[in-house]
């Protein structure tokens, strides 16, 4: 008998699937498939171990359903906006940033501005004004997370988007919404999941239940639905450097916050070190997901200091006006690649801290 093999397939079936990607939260640790993260890495004498480095990758599932600006997003070379070939490139290029060490990345479901700061009147959300599912955005959606979990990789999938969750008619298309993806997400057996209810509550949601004082009744939302033995793990974020408020911090199982306009990166610690004395904190991860902070030649930038204070990081990136269409993961419409100088210098950064080499 091969005993070997029986204890693998022994391990795959305590996590629920031989061929899921399962991710799992001990402590202040992120765990994939029963291991912490970074698993015995350490970079000048930083510890590594269990953090989830990630990057801003939310269009990747993105069209415009306004037929008046949809034309706006068109690919330089072919004159045409083609929101299969975005979701393709996507899936295309995910297994190099799994090879310069990158574990995660937040995608959403209405997206995130297409112009980087600011927005268009475009219409881009997964969710019909009932908070039904729009099946165009869940078969791209499928692809991306399949792909993902043949990685080992972590999806941080936002729900909603402060520019979009308007086209939601009202709370109970919220309420539909939340269930509807929640419960999909969850049938389909994706272990590698967990959740954003909404990108930055504190910026111009339409609904209540969106904003800081309610956003964690959809987080306890998300937490009581269990199909299979299973839930999501499940959070929401502030604006850059936005302490979040007890109610969140207590709902959440790990806390996400941004790094847009903490241009000192001293002010990265002491945010994460307040984060960590909130009233009703226990310990529970604490993940940048969203920061347009770069200087990665320097000793001492956002990143560096988020993961000296053992808080994980994610990159941020948008083309700038007048900059090349291989310049920015955010702005569509988007080159997946490791194209830019910029890009470049990240993940040559993140595969020398994650030893990636």
């Amino acid at each position: 008998m091969n005993y070997k093999l029986l204890i693998l397939c022994l391990i795959a079936l305590a996590y629920g699937c031989q061929d899921n990607t399962v991710v799992t939260i001990q402590g202040e640790q992120f765990y994939i498939n029963g291991s912490p993260a970074y698993e015995g890495v350490s970079w000048n004498g930083i510890s590594m171990e269990g953090l989830l480095m990630n990057s801003r990758m939310v269009q990747g599932i993105f069209d415009d359903l306004n037929p008046e600006t949809r034309n706006d997003f068109k690919y330089p070379d072919t004159g045409v906006w083609d929101p299969d070939r975005n979701t393709r490139e996507f899936v295309e290029a995910m297994p190099s940033w799994k090879d310069h060490g990158l574990l995660a990345f937040t995608l959403n479901l209405q997206g995130g501005s297409p112009v980087g700061y600011g927005n268009k009147a475009c219409i881009n959300s997964t969710f019909d004004p009932e908070g039904e599912l729009r099946p165009q955005y869940i078969e791209r959606l499928k692809m991306i997370l399949d792909e993902a979990e043949d990685l080992g990789m972590v999806v941080i999938l936002g729900y909603f988007y402060f520019r979009q969750d308007q086209h939601l008619k009202d709370e109970k298309a919220v309420l539909n919404a939340v269930d509807n993806i929640t419960t999909w997400i969850l049938e389909n057996n994706y272990r590698n999941v967990i959740v954003e209810i909404n990108n930055e509550c504190n910026i111009l949601y339409d609904h209540p239940i969106l904003q800081p004082e309610r956003v964690h009744e959809l987080m306890e939302r998300v937490k009581g639905i269990e199909i299979k033995g299973h839930r999501l793990l499940v959070s929401t974020s502030y604006g850059g450097g936005t302490l979040p408020k007890p109610n969140v911090v207590k709902s959440s199982d790990f806390i996400l916050l941004h790094g847009n306009g903490m241009h000192d990166p001293s002010t990265i610690p002491v945010l994460v070190e307040s984060t960590r004395n909130v009233d009703g904190y226990q310990p529970k991860p604490i993940v940048f997901n969203e920061d347009d902070h770069y200087d990665f030649d320097r000793e001492s930038n956002n990143m560096i200091e988020a993961i000296k204070s053992y808080a994980s990081w994610g990159y941020f990136d948008y083309r700038r006006d007048g900059e090349p269409f291989e310049d920015g993961f955010q702005t569509v419409p988007a080159d997946w690649k490791i194209s830019s100088e910029r890009k470049k210098s990240f993940f040559n950064k993140l595969r020398e801290i994650t030893g990636n080499q």
